[in-house]
């Protein structure tokens, strides 16, 4: 916690992080904070400005910018409030990327070029196209090891002019910096310019634990990683999946790949008895329409398994010189596949108008108009107007 007070507030809106309308309030700039704008790769604070929380806090300049739901009164002194859990978090993370990045370079000559901490995972951009399986499990080793040397990580202020800033890594300054430059050392490992924040030894990052590499962009490799917590949250959310695993396939964690393949297996084998039986079951259903000795000139027909190639089954062996079918696959009153056939003109003009019925989209020739639908409630339209075109196309009409 930190008193302050506040210089200025004024109206602003917020667009959320994950989309949406844009949200009212107002940007208040403080004193001095203890909330960390968003910059370096980091992630803003979050906090509470007396009893009003913190949604956003950013950098103009040399000012730090809060955006809070509620006015407050410039010259007021508060009480400002950190959200210590989200602060340490980012500390964790932060410091090892610094970790990570210097001993990945020591090691392999693997600059960074840039990084990314997220809010499950972190990742580093490493300056090289690939990485290999025995380069990670060796860098994870080595900055674990670190971290159980309790190494000191300290800040120091430079001047701007200081000739030390030459000896430290950096990707340069932002345009709009003011004042002295922060370096944050890693004692006998590191040195880097840095806005973020750290922690002050290297045991508080508990352990590091190297997920593996993804293909970056333009001959680049991203390195993934979890520090601390993260890892022991990583740790707890699997356990829970192998205890869940264990119970529903009956037996250990060790055997639950090979129990999961011969699930895949068997699935296959039932899917494709059931596409036989499918097929089996359309020419049973065309067969018996044409058996009968008077023939409708409209065929109705929907259930819910099937696909496209059960409905064309059906069509093939009915024929469609002279009767329309409607035939429909999916679930009754929400999303499934339609397929319209019979006379070519007939289909033609129908077609479109079943489609836009079903609240779908289709296309169609040579007599078939077929298609995905949204609103299979709708059913009983379409045959209300197919019936209609018939009865007016009949020559008893």
């Amino acid at each position: 916690q930190f008193v302050t007070k506040v210089v200025s507030c004024r109206a602003a809106e917020l667009r959320p992080e994950g989309g949406g309308e844009p949200v009212s309030g107002f940007q208040v700039v403080l004193e001095d904070t203890i909330l960390f704008p968003e910059g370096g790769g980091q992630p803003d604070d979050r906090g509470l400005i007396g009893d009003v929380p913190v949604l956003r806090v950013t950098r103009r300049g040399p000012e730090a910018v809060h955006f809070v739901q509620a006015p407050l009164e410039p010259g007021a002194e508060v009480l400002l409030s950190l959200d210590w859990d989200r602060r340490f978090d980012h500390m964790q993370q932060h410091s090892g990327q610094h970790l990570i990045t210097a001993i990945a370079e020591q090691m392999f000559g693997f600059k960074t070029t840039s990084w990314e901490l997220g809010r499950q995972r972190s990742v580093i951009e490493l300056d090289t196209p690939s990485m290999t399986t025995e380069q990670v499990e060796a860098l994870e080793r080595s900055v674990n090891e670190k971290i159980r040397e309790r190494v000191p990580v300290t800040v120091r202020e430079l001047a701007a002019d200081d000739p030390a800033i030459e000896t430290v890594r950096s990707r340069g300054l932002p345009d709009d910096h003011t004042g002295p430059v922060r370096v944050v050392d890693i004692e006998g490992v590191d040195s880097n310019m840095c806005c973020g924040t750290h922690i002050s030894n290297l045991s508080d990052l508990q352990v590091i634990k190297l997920l593996g590499t993804e293909k970056g962009k333009k001959n680049k490799t991203n390195l993934v990683f979890l520090a601390g917590n993260r890892v022991l949250k990583s740790i707890e959310q699997s356990h829970s999946t192998e205890k869940a695993l264990t119970s529903l396939l009956k037996n250990g964690p060790g055997e639950h790949v090979e129990a999961v393949k011969r699930l895949q297996s068997s699935v296959k084998l039932l899917q494709k008895n059931n596409l036989n039986l499918l097929r089996d079951i359309a020419v049973l259903i065309a067969r018996d329409f044409k058996s009968q000795p008077v023939h409708s000139q409209l065929f109705v027909l929907h259930r819910k398994e099937g696909d496209s190639e059960f409905m064309n089954i059906i069509a093939n062996e009915i024929g469609t010189e002279e009767t329309l079918l409607f035939l429909t696959v999916g679930d009754e009153k929400e999303a499934g596949l339609f397929l319209l056939a019979g006379p070519v003109e007939a289909v033609e003009n129908l077609g479109p108008r079943v489609a836009e019925l079903l609240g779908g989209k289709g296309a169609g020739k040579r007599g078939r108009f077929q298609g995905k639908a949204t609103q299979m409630s709708r059913r009983g339209e379409v045959q209300a107007l197919l019936q209609e075109f018939i009865s007016h196309r009949s020559p008893e009409a």
